[in-house]
């Protein structure tokens, strides 16, 4: 049975509201996708950004993206910073080894899903955060309920509280398009590993 995921954060946030601001360590894929969170969450936590992507193959757009994520955090109110994550590719493909021509949305994303979450879990636990979760939510190619219960599992091994969140309720995705437009933000059209420009690539060319 699906959950309401959003109407369970939004339990969480009231509850939150009541105490002071507590710490939430945030795994973000990019600029466009942390800008609606931010602008939904920001007023409740000290955030700290957590840029762990290691299925970005390719180094340059790796920094791009880290790049892009700092300087819309460097314009934004409240408590925010940045903390890049270690760099290395293998462990993507590590995790989704075997998995490799699996569709997009598919088992290969969900391997994904849980090395950037269990890494954001290890990481809040080993630092004190109070909260930990993730901007994947936002995207319509993500799928809430397995990130969801993902977290969910994680926050039992981790003894970390996990954000759960669907962030496209509400026209999440929108408003972070109209952000994007705002800030000028580099807005790529793939998820960032090699399968899924892959994927974008055979697309644009069935359409020509």
């Amino acid at each position: 049975m699906k959950k309401n995921y959003d109407l369970e954060m939004e339990a969480i946030l009231k509850e939150v509201e009541k105490k002071p601001q507590p710490r939430l360590l945030l795994q973000a894929c990019c600029a466009p996708c942390s800008s609606a969170v931010l602008e939904r969450i920001g007023r409740f936590f000290q955030i700290t950004i957590l840029y762990y992507n290691p299925n970005i193959s390719k180094k340059e757009e790796y920094e791009k993206r880290l790049a892009e994520v700092e300087r819309l955090v460097s314009q934004l109110p409240g408590d925010i910073s940045v903390l890049p994550g270690r760099y290395y590719p293998q462990e993507f493909f590590e995790a989704i080894r075997g998995y490799e021509q699996e569709k997009e949305g598919g088992e290969r994303c969900f391997r994904c899903y849980r090395l950037r979450l269990e890494e954001t879990a290890r990481l809040a636990q080993k630092e004190g955060f109070d909260y930990f979760g993730t901007t994947l939510s936002i995207s319509p190619y993500k799928n809430s309920q397995v990130l969801n219960e993902i977290g969910q599992e994680l926050e039992k091994k981790y003894g970390v509280s996990y954000l759960y969140a669907d962030f496209k309720k509400k026209n999440g995705y929108g408003r972070s398009i109209e952000l994007s437009k705002q800030y000028g933000l580099y807005r790529q059209d793939y998820c960032g590993c090699i399968y899924s420009q892959r994927e974008r690539e055979e697309k644009k060319q069935e359409k020509i």
